[in-house]
């Protein structure tokens, strides 16, 4: 899967794009390959889309409270279940996308924009943080199944 994580080089958040690239029964999405951008449109605003679309914020919105374990990050290294702790990553967007393929053709795909809410602004991300957003891109296409 070419999943793209893109940091913003002034702003702390990163752009993630997902290209569909299985089918998604589930969601009535079958075909996914098509020969124009206009073509994907039609898949962007279908129902099953739609779907994928909010179970995808759900998806995210949890992971974002509650991201993946990462065994070298400094956080992990004295956990303290006593209080809540703000999520350290927030959901800026998340839409449908058209997704350019490698063989002139296109996708429908996920556009996520996530940043960091505590950083300072005109910053770029922090490399833990982006190693942050990794694990959650990661963890949030396998729950989806979207590989």
């Amino acid at each position: 899967m070419s999943i793209r994580i893109s940091p913003d080089a002034n702003r702390p958040s990163a752009t993630i794009e997902i290209p569909l690239e299985c089918p998604l029964p589930d969601y009535d999405l079958h075909q996914l390959e098509h020969p124009t951008p206009r073509d994907v449109d039609a898949v962007l605003v279908s129902q099953g889309f739609r779907d994928l679309v909010d179970d995808a914020r759900g998806v995210l919105m949890d992971l974002l409270a509650h991201p993946p374990f990462q065994a070298h990050s400094p956080e992990n290294a004295n956990l303290d279940f006593t209080h809540s702790t703000p999520m350290p990553l927030e959901l800026t967007q998340l839409t449908g996308a058209i997704c350019p393929g490698d063989d002139e053709s296109y996708r429908p795909g996920l556009w996520i924009v996530l940043q960091d809410p505590h950083a300072k602004p005109g910053t770029p991300l922090a490399p833990m943080a982006q190693e942050c957003i990794t694990a959650i891109v990661h963890e949030f296409v396998r729950r989806l199944q979207l590989a």
